[in-house]
């Protein structure tokens, strides 16, 4: 790689670059420094999860000022239109970045050359450490953990380094060609085949690990989860479930409706894999509604005075005042600062301001605004629009349905594929993540003179909104998307794609994960060419190898070249800047800056102490705030060097490559017992979070997480509470049943006090009053829906009744401290049946509990969804006879259709 600063982007190239060349002498005094240092074990993240607190304090140096990770919701549901005709979007992080670092002191400087951590203690609250509850090892011994995590993650790379080592051997002995002589008919129909595996006496394969899971003889033949019958013709397969075998007057065969699945992996491959389909026809997009101007005594108020605005400068007004309940955001100055700027040009262009007599009004001042009347106008349609009955809100649903109905497939190929994103953004005020700079500006209405269409040549093109037409038409078919058009803010290029579940984004998914298993065979070289370049004489070499290393071991982005002036200064490992990193002896590294969406990345790693050593000699002085850390690398030259071991290789497939073979590993190690389909759940979501762990996948502890647990705990003790009440009636028709098992049988659980008990006994009062009235309701809705007349009040006040004994019932236990048996014939025997049923939802509600706190700080879903190769949990499923949908939503299942159907009779698939 050339280390002149021509190759160099400007940017980079502007900034204090190291030196070109190591000198022995700098490299010697360093190792002679640190000599006789203990080093920590290398290789795991000391801190577990990201940070907690958002709020960085301004009397402490917080020279970075960067924003919380935040948790975030899932982007993947459909948009749906507000009354203004704004888009939901989720809320951002508060305080805007620049906000802070103008407000943060200027940090003391350091007696050593060593750096202070960037986010010190009461600057804001940093992870919690690994403990072993979130990481679920064996800590029997008093080993650290730490230390463990390290032998751990180096056992699994040491067998990485074997396997690619066997993998090539294999590959390079099956390219030999083999001697006829020595190939016996029944074993190769041609010159150089491989021997098929050998066969039990029996007929089955010979038992190895496959996926990661250890294949019992007992079972190798029998499937263990219970799947639809598949009939594959020509590549395809329609579904046959019992329930469509089943005929039941006035209903129509559900087999009907149920979608061919088209099985693309077991179709044959295209010779020109550049073109993406043959045939393509579609509908188009669907546009948000019109804009519908405020009534008349709905103003905007400048310094108390109504406001008449042309339309377009009204609809921007009310994009603001729509969101005044989301301070988050309209509270931000950044974003009152932008949007101003757009509102009053928009003013000034469409006419200005008038008054009520027609005179203008200038307007200078934000503050003077007030949004209130037009809040208050979308409000009070927000809440008439909840207030719907359930028939209305269905009847509106089916409705919306049906006009978007034609948008929602394509013709690809002649096969019908689902399209994701058919809706065109509506306008609305843009917020970005993070600390965006952007934020509060406006999102201008996309107009079909803005759009560009892509579809077959043969294919009719969809007609535009009536006198409107598109921006072009074309027929490139080597492009997957249905049209396309740039939006205002960043210029960037939004596109129609298919959706998740299409055969087009399953084929992307499959290759990125026969990527990652390509990586298999490579690994071992990669990184022992990583760990020799560590001590590189060339500075380029050098910092390449260091950047793979931090790539690999804690899976950071490898980052990209930003606009700083127009995108929020996100970096990545190659973008890493001097500020963003702190070196703390003997080899830890601190790492806090702004990632991807513009969440704050914190987190503590060991490091070996050559990377540690290299870390310090690329921050040498005179670098200093604002110069590169990786000052001559690119993310371009790095991806092209990883090239070199194989085709496509690029810095995001470590990700995937080490989540996936870190699962499969972990997943060797567990036997199929007698346990609970919950244990089992536990059981692979335990290693779920060590792969989360071990490669560096967290999160932020949700919002909502410590309230989500506070219900599971008053779940749990209302089951304890039923399951007490049961054995007090035990007593009530034997009281006999207390000498013979024993008083400390009934007693009543300790978590259980007398206070929380009133206050459940009223809970249950008012639960069963609730679903009296939602039932009434529903009654009332078909009875009107039947055309029949609506039942009265006096039905609702007689059935609430059954509430009011519930409530007397109660308060005569309290007072007689003796609880009547219930239920029809009760006996003794039919009472201990209920508690053993209590006793296993309490363990399974417990273990659910135990598995939500410990999946708090560490993101499951990215690594399961994102990260490890779907057809690994298909496998266990399989091999544990669990079923799929408690690991695969039905939208994932729909997603992985490809993984659950193309290794259903594999049982020797391996990652």
């Amino acid at each position: 790689m050339s280390s002149d600063s021509d190759d160099m982007p400007l940017a980079k190239a502007n900034r204090r670059v190291s030196a070109a060349h190591i000198s022995k002498d700098d490299d010697k005094a360093m190792d002679k420094a640190e000599a006789k240092t203990d080093y920590a074990p290398e290789g795991v993240s000391v801190r577990n999860g990201p940070v907690l607190d958002d709020k960085m304090d301004v009397d402490e140096p917080a020279t970075n000022g960067n924003a919380k990770r935040k948790a975030r919701t899932s982007t993947a549901k459909a948009v749906n239109y507000n009354v203004d005709g704004s888009e939901g979007e989720s809320d951002e992080d508060a305080a805007p970045l620049a906000k802070r670092q103008k407000t943060a002191k200027k940090p003391a400087e350091s007696e050593s050359d060593d750096d202070q951590p960037l986010a010190r203690k009461k600057a804001s609250k940093l992870p919690p450490k690994n403990d072993v509850a979130t990481v679920g090892i064996d800590t029997s011994d008093d080993e650290p953990l730490n230390t463990k995590l390290a032998k751990q993650k180096a056992s699994i790379e040491k067998k990485a380094e074997k396997e690619a080592k066997a993998i090539r051997a294999k590959e390079s002995k099956a390219k030999k060609p083999t001697p006829k002589k020595a190939v016996k008919k029944e074993e190769s129909d041609s010159e150089g085949d491989v021997k098929p595996k050998k066969r039990k006496p029996n007929g089955t394969a010979s038992t190895k690990k496959t996926n990661g899971v250890k294949k019992e003889e007992s079972d190798s033949d029998v499937p263990l989860a219970k799947k639809a019958a598949v009939k594959k013709t020509n590549g395809r397969a329609k579904s046959e479930d019992s329930s469509s075998t089943k005929k039941g007057k006035g209903k129509k065969d559900e087999s009907e409706e149920a979608e061919e699945v088209y099985r693309w992996w077991d179709a044959p491959k295209k010779e020109d894999d550049s073109i993406k389909w043959e045939t393509l026809q579609h509908n188009g997009v669907v546009f948000p509604p019109p804009y519908e101007p405020l009534p008349e005594n709905v103003k905007l108020l400048y310094d108390g005075i109504p406001l008449t605005l042309s339309v377009e400068a009204e609809e921007i007004a009310g994009f603001f005042g729509a969101m005044l309940n989301s301070t988050h955001n309209v509270e931000n100055p950044t974003f009152q600062k932008n949007f101003f700027e757009d509102f009053t040009e928009e003013v000034r262009k469409t006419g200005g301001a008038k008054d009520k007599d027609g005179n203008l009004v200038e307007i200078k001042e934000f503050s003077k605004l007030d949004f209130k009347p037009i809040f208050q106008y979308y409000d009070a349609k927000n809440q008439e629009k909840k207030a719907r009955s359930a028939a209305e809100k269905k009847a509106d649903k089916a409705a919306k349905d049906a006009i978007e109905a034609p948008y929602t497939t394509c013709i690809w190929d002649g096969r019908k594929e689902q399209v994701g994103n058919f809706r065109v953004e509506p306008p609305g005020l843009f917020r970005g993540r993070g600390e965006h700079p952007k934020t509060g500006k406006v999102k201008r209405r996309v107009t079909p003179e803005m759009i560009t269409i892509n579809i077959g040549k043969e294919a009719v093109v969809p007609a535009p909104p009536e006198g409107h037409k598109w921006k072009a038409v074309q027929h490139d078919n080597k492009a997957t998307w249905l049209a396309m058009w740039q939006e205002n803010i960043n210029g960037a290029y939004k596109y129609v794609m298919l959706a998740a579940k299409s055969s087009i984004k399953g084929q992307s998914d499959y290759k990125k994960f026969e990527k990652a298993r390509e990586l298999k065979k490579h690994i071992d070289r990669i990184r022992k060419d990583y760990e020799k370049d560590l001590h590189a004489e060339l500075m380029a070499d050098r910092q390449r190898a260091t950047a793979v290393y931090l790539i690999d071991k804690f899976a950071l982005r490898a980052g990209n070249e930003k606009d700083t002036e127009n995108e929020a200064e996100t970096v990545g490992c190659c973008s890493l800047k001097y500020e963003h990193v702190t070196l703390k002896p003997p080899n830890t590294v601190i790492f806090d800056f702004l990632g991807k969406d513009s969440i704050r990345f914190y987190d503590e790693v060991v490091v070996a102490p050559q990377v540690f050593k290299n870390l310090k000699l690329f921050k040498k002085p005179p670098k200093t705030n604002g110069d590169d850390i990786f000052d001559r690398l690119t993310t371009t030259q790095l991806n092209k060097h990883l090239t070199n071991y194989m085709p496509g290789l690029s810095a995001k497939v470590f990700r995937t490559y080490n989540a996936s073979y870190t699962m499969s590993t972990l997943l060797q190690g567990l036997k199929n017992n007698n346990a609970s389909i919950q244990e089992k759940v536990k059981l692979y979501n335990d290693c779920n979070r060590q792969v989360a762990i071990l490669c560096n996948h967290k999160r932020t502890v949700g919002a909502s997480h410590e309230a989500q647990m506070e219900k599971i705990g008053d779940r749990i003790k209302g089951l304890k509470y039923q399951k007490w009440r049961t054995k007090q009636m035990i007593l009530d028709i034997d009281p006999k049943q207390k000498k013979k098992l024993g008083a400390e049988y009934f007693e009543l659980d300790e978590d259980l006090d007398e206070a929380w008990i009133l206050e459940h006994q009223a809970f249950l009062v008012q639960e069963q009053r609730t679903k009296i009235e939602k039932k009434f309701q529903k009654d009332n809705e078909k009875l009107v829906a039947d055309g029949q007349k609506e039942m009265k009040a006096k039905e609702l006040a007689e059935r609430l009744e059954a509430a009011d004994e519930l409530e007397k019932k109660f308060k005569r236990e309290n007072k007689t401290k003796k609880v009547v048996a219930e239920g029809k014939s009760p006996t003794v025997e039919k009472y201990e049946a209920a508690i053993k049923k209590l006793d296993e939802r309490i363990t399974t509600m417990m273990l659910q509990a135990e598995d939500r706190e410990g999946n708090k700080e560490v993101a499951l879903g990215t690594s399961k969804i994102n990260y490890i190769d779907p057809r690994l949990t298909v496998v266990f499923a399989k091999k544990f006879n669990v079923p799929i949908e408690k690991f695969f939503s039905k939208t994932l299942r729909e997603k992985f259709t490809w993984a659950i159907e193309s290794i259903e009779d594999d049982d020797d698939w391996e990652f």
